[in-house]
């Protein structure tokens, strides 16, 4: 199980903000990011007992991990605990169902006390033009509203409540405030919007000690058929890449076999006088 996590996390998957995660996993499996909400208080992460995330630090996003679905006990311990028996939190049970994509979050309660929520990401097609808004309270702070411009487009979010909207693509100016208010506690900071992405903005630390941020996960694939346009290395772009690639392969080939044969033209010529 540790060398799986590794190998996911050594592959680039560790970022405080913009991780990109694909929206599905492999047959049978689910998918599976981890956010690190809980200011001022880095941690080691043990997944069934094992260590499998050192030193992780408020604000840093880990994943996706592509795990078989099932169980996993979940712990969080100082950084210089030598194993999970004695957790700052947990253990939690997280239970990952097959073909689903997950978040879960270590963040503080409205009271400001340490918890873990799993969050399942929608990732379910989006129209033509078209992207999906996430936002998730994961913050020691009261209900808030969630302001586009500085007009509220999400009223009323508690911790650990989640609200979503279907957008056209482009970039918002996003802030929180608190419920009824439209003086910001966090932002206005700039939110894009992409066609066929789920980009989710959480809201994480908390108000009392004046710490309240923001961290952004991103998950590509949500294009609707035929009129989605697909992005990264998948469908009709990763078929053109190919074949440009291709095409640049056989032209390589080409001009090597041309050289070659002038290099032997010329030896022949010199063999000859």
């Amino acid at each position: 199980m540790r060398n799986k996590i590794l190998a996911g996390i050594a592959a680039g998957a560790i970022a405080a903000l913009g991780l990109v995660v694909p929206a599905q996993a492999a047959s049978g499996n689910a998918v599976l990011s981890v956010l690190h909400g809980i200011p001022d208080t880095p941690v080691d992460v043990y997944v069934n007992g094992e260590l499998t995330l050192d030193d992780f630090q408020p604000g840093d996003l880990a994943g996706p991990l592509d795990l078989p679905a099932g169980d996993y006990e979940v712990a969080l311990t100082a950084t210089d605990a030598t194993d999970d028996s004695s957790p700052v939190l947990g253990p939690v049970t997280l239970t990952l169902e097959a073909g689903t994509n997950y978040t879960a979050v270590a963040h503080l309660t409205e009271a400001g006390d340490p918890t873990v929520t799993p969050y399942v990401n929608d990732t379910s097609p989006t129209a033509a033009g078209q992207g999906r808004l996430t936002v998730r309270h994961d913050a020691a702070a009261p209900a808030v509203d969630v302001l586009a411009g500085g007009t509220p487009v999400i009223e009323g979010l508690a911790n650990p409540e989640e609200a979503s909207l279907d957008l056209t693509a482009g970039t918002i100016e996003a802030s929180v405030a608190a419920a009824g208010t439209t003086d910001p506690v966090i932002g206005p900071a700039p939110v894009e919007i992409q066609e066929g992405v789920l980009t989710i903005v959480y809201a994480w630390g908390s108000l009392e000690d004046d710490n309240l941020d923001l961290a952004v996960q991103t998950i590509t694939g949500l294009h609707s058929a035929p009129d989605g346009v697909n992005s990264g290395t998948g469908g009709q772009l990763a078929q053109q890449d190919a074949l440009q690639q291709a095409m640049w392969l056989v032209g390589g080939l080409l001009v090597a076999a041309l050289v070659a044969a002038s290099v032997v033209r010329v030896a022949r010529s010199r063999a000859d006088r």
